[in-house]
């Protein structure tokens, strides 16, 4: 039996490295042919350590939705297939994942008003400082995390975006309840990384989950930009498909 040996002393727990490695072998496929992860005795013998160990990493990976334990049977595998996101001149997270999920649900965390830094100044095409609506928003596909966005608007124009998101739960809808019927993509930029201590609680993720981080651009039909967003997504739940 090949030994696959987790490193001790470098920080990370060793729950933590075998869930990783257990997350990577569902996302490979490895255990499709049986459905099950391997028994806990396994593991342990694999990457050297007590079935604690493994218990506590089986359980983060159960947490996220991942893995079930069936009594009498073992750890069953949950995979599901990830979500298609459409980036495209259009871009609605609703429009995007409605004929993949049976609901979407989005909720605002936090927001509040804040100075235009030269970053979002430069994006949104504003003088630096100009003051900006910051809002902390997540969305659910089916009552499963999938993304995480802070976005900025500029406040003179949108003074009500976080009262309408909270009630209303849509970029969309409180565009246009601020008289914005219609908005368009101008620049999307895609980056892949480990995601940090706050994504991981928001999303839902154990430590050493990848997120897909767009920095995007919305503008009115004029080509006036209304909105400068960082969105994080689940990259084991949703891939990004950019059309043209």
């Amino acid at each position: 039996m090949q030994k696959k040996m987790v490193e001790r002393q470098i920080g990370v727990a060793l729950w933590r490295q075998i869930a990783d490695r257990i997350r990577l072998s569902i996302s490979n496929g490895d255990y499709d042919k049986t459905g099950m992860v391997p028994p806990e005795i396994k593991l342990a013998s694999q990457f050297g350590v007590n079935r604690h160990t493994v218990r506590s990493a089986l359980a983060s990976l159960a947490d996220e939705g991942l893995v079930e334990a069936i009594q009498g049977r073992g750890t069953m595998v949950r995979r599901k297939e990830r979500l298609s996101f459409p980036i495209s001149r259009r871009t609605r997270l609703s429009q995007g994942l409605s004929n993949q999920v049976r609901n979407i649900r989005s909720i605002l965390l936090a927001h509040d008003e804040l100075p235009a830094t030269s970053e979002i100044a430069a994006a949104l095409n504003l003088p630096l400082g100009t003051p900006l609506i910051r809002m902390d928003t997540t969305s659910a596909a089916d009552d499963r995390p999938v993304s995480y966005a802070t976005s900025y608007f500029p406040a003179a124009r949108f003074p009500d975006m976080a009262e309408h998101f909270g009630r209303l739960g849509s970029i969309t809808k409180s565009f246009a309840a601020h008289g914005l019927p219609d908005y368009i993509r101008i620049s999307t930029e895609i980056i892949a990384r480990h995601a940090d201590a706050d994504e991981l609680a928001t999303l839902k993720l154990s430590a050493g989950a990848i997120v897909l981080e767009t920095v995007a651009v919305n503008a009115d039909p004029d080509g006036v930009p209304v909105q400068f967003s960082r969105s994080r997504f689940a990259a084991d739940r949703v891939t990004l498909k950019l059309e043209t």
